[in-house]
């Protein structure tokens, strides 16, 4: 039972940590980001399973970590009050073709990078041709183009 506990405070751990980490750095990561989290994996399977190698910790481990999943995502479908909590909602960073400033600093993304995402996706030239941009929970940037 110990197992379990510890297995499922680590995951809570992880879940807290990749929500401060934020959606934009998750969706576009580094070289440097993946070897971050898998050296944190390392780090947090060492305090949940400590020196037990067996097969049955490993499973009582990874099944701890799937429920919690399932679950979190449960409480997010059940009580909606929690979605914002879990998965975060989406906020506005261009709006009527002008940037929404403060939301693009608490997401940490540049003018700059939304101008290639525009290109990128949608072919827009001009962030001023851009009549809404969303940044999703999934960290990806929606476009709607103004109307002709």
């Amino acid at each position: 039972m110990d197992l379990v506990i510890r297995a499922a405070v680590a995951f809570l751990f992880v879940y807290l940590l990749t929500r401060v980490i934020g959606r934009r750095e998750l969706s576009s990561m580094q070289p440097f980001d993946l070897i971050m989290l898998v050296m944190i994996g390392d780090l947090v399977q060492q305090g949940v399973t400590q020196n037990d190698f067996s097969v049955t910790g490993a499973m009582l481990a990874g099944g701890t970590f799937a429920l919690m999943t399932v679950l979190l995502s449960w409480l997010g479908f059940r009580f909606t009050r929690l979605q914002p909590i879990l998965e975060g909602d989406p906020v506005i960073i261009v709006e009527r073709g002008n940037p929404v400033e403060r939301n693009l600093r608490r997401n940490r993304i540049t003018l700059e990078e939304v101008a290639a995402q525009a290109r990128i996706q949608q072919g827009i030239a001009h962030i001023e041709d851009v009549e809404w941009a969303v940044l999703e929970t999934s960290g990806q940037i929606s476009f709607i183009k103004k109307a002709a």
